[in-house]
């Protein structure tokens, strides 16, 4: 039975979620740095004011600077959620950004695993690059083709990103070339039955109105949205 317009959407809402959900640890980290940062600032004064020693006025200053900065770190962290809700306008975004955003996301995640992430030269940032809209749409679409190597590419090495023409991403399946990694049983690695297969690739493109190409081993993402979405 053909899947009616409302299933496609869901589905396409549940592979958003399982990108997210993988992309948690990372910003998890970059929110609780800040707090750990603040925590120890907040000991030192502390222990200062118990020693009942002279105020050092400089240092008092130069500690609640570092609180205060740490405070508007973490504020930013928790503002750029909203980054994630479709529904919210944004102003767009490069293709380099979009790139080193992904990359920087699941890096750690992939190198648990033995897979190395390579970023082409021609994904340099520079200073006349065009945006294209829709930021938040494109970073689950990225994500989406780095799940989709990582999940169904057998012996996986590197995943390499490349610049394709003006509006347009190729990622790539590879042995990889740096020394082997032993990857950390389950670290990270979606379970069999929440693996982004090509289904859950196309119904992620479809539901957000993209066009995705898969060719064997590699993943073609074009930048500028296609169709309407589901």
């Amino acid at each position: 039975m053909k899947s009616s317009p409302g299933a496609r959407s869901w589905m396409a809402a549940g592979v958003r979620h399982e990108l997210l959900t993988r992309a948690l640890p990372a910003l998890r980290h970059e929110m609780a740095a800040p707090v750990s940062v603040m925590r120890m600032s907040t000991l030192l004064l502390k222990r200062q004011l118990a020693a009942n020693t002279a105020v050092d006025t400089a240092a008092w200053v130069e500690r609640m600077t570092q609180i205060e900065d740490q405070v508007a770190a973490l504020a930013s962290g928790v503002r750029s959620l909203r980054d994630w809700e479709l529904a919210t306008h944004d102003d767009g975004i490069t293709r380099s950004a979009l790139v080193a955003q992904c990359a920087s996301l699941m890096r750690v995640a992939f190198e648990l695993n033995g897979i190395g992430l390579k970023i082409d030269e021609s994904l340099a940032a520079a200073e006349d690059e065009p945006r294209f809209a829709a930021a938040a749409a494109l970073r689950y679409m990225a994500l989406g083709a780095l799940g989709y190597l990582h999940d169904s590419v057998p012996g996986l090495g590197e995943i390499r990103i490349e610049a394709e023409g003006d509006d347009a991403l190729r990622f790539i399946a590879g042995l990889g070339v740096a020394a082997p990694v032993e990857p950390i049983a389950g670290a990270h690695r979606a379970p069999r039955a929440l693996a982004i297969d090509p289904v859950a690739l196309q119904a992620l493109a479809d539901g957000l109105g993209y066009g995705v190409v898969v060719d064997g081993e590699s993943v073609r993402l074009g930048l500028g949205a296609t169709m309407n979405p589901v």
